[in-house]
């Protein structure tokens, strides 16, 4: 896709940008010679993360260090002044842990981030999009959203909100020119998954953020969910048509316990999700 053919111009807006996925999809977005608004908690790598954007691509690129899951946070971005076309919101809080393990303090979190935040900069650019009469919105979601699992019960609840807020923008904004896009990743490898210490061996092994976000863009506009990953649609399909519920919700949970053997768990950061 050239330049001219890119239809959600001439900015985007990246939450979770610093590492992992959000990092991927500014490096596909500036492919396509998209000017950037980085966001993440961390400044020092969106800045060296933007230094590169702009020395190998030629785009804009602004970088600002603040947390969306904050009203604060949500208000700073709200007054973007850059014309802004496609939003992805992939911030998310994703603690691999029992859900009684978990305090007041992350089960709110966890919410904040990756439920209000995404809700609320949808409201706030929203009208801006329908105003231009074009745009982009992408949440990003997880296969973990097809259903419960022990281990990540509030995370995975968290990313069904973001499935099904997708689907219901979709049908609402779509006859306003503006696409929306749910993409429910499998495992991806990226240095917040490394660092949530599996234990297990994952077949098919984690996908490249690259390969995640160039998928879930190329699906941008032709549905209001992806499945990125071959084998992860296939999966998906099986334990949705050939699994009944219950069943489906205990082999995942035994894969997740798999994986995340007592002792091993640790909470990933902020700044991307990690499934």
């Amino acid at each position: 896709m050239t330049v001219e053919d890119w239809p959600y111009g001439p900015c985007a807006l990246v939450v979770g940008a610093s590492e992992g996925l959000g990092a991927a999809f500014a490096e596909e977005l500036a492919a396509r010679g998209s000017d950037l608004v980085l966001v993440a908690r961390r400044q020092a790598p969106l800045d060296e993360l933007a230094n590169r954007l702009r020395s190998e691509h030629g785009v804009r690129v602004r970088s600002t260090a603040l947390d969306a899951g904050t009203p604060d946070g949500i208000a700073t971005l709200a007054r973007a002044g850059e014309d802004i076309g496609l939003i992805v919101c992939n911030a998310a809080l994703s603690p691999i842990r029992p859900f009684l393990e978990l305090t007041p303090a992350q089960l709110d979190a966890m919410l904040d981030l990756n439920c209000r935040s995404a809700a609320h900069l949808v409201h706030a650019f929203g009208p801006r999009l329908v105003a231009r009469g074009r745009g982009g919105v992408v949440l990003l979601s997880s296969m973990a959203a097809n259903q419960g699992s022990a281990l990540v019960a509030h995370y995975a609840a968290t990313k069904a909100y973001l499935r099904v807020l997708a689907e219901g923008l979709w049908a609402e904004l779509g006859p306003s020119g503006i696409d929306v896009l749910a993409s429910c990743p499998g495992p991806v490898d990226t240095p917040g998954f490394g660092r949530s210490a599996p234990t297990g061996r994952l077949v098919p092994p984690p996908m490249w953020p690259s390969d995640v976000a160039r998928e879930t863009l190329a699906a941008l506009g032709r549905r209001p969910v992806v499945v990125p990953g071959r084998w992860n649609r296939i999966a998906a399909f099986a334990a949705a048509r050939l699994l009944s519920r219950r069943q489906a919700v205990r082999l995942i949970s035994s894969r997740t316990r798999a994986m995340y053997r007592p002792g091993s768990p640790r909470p990933a950061p902020a700044d991307e999700p990690d499934r």
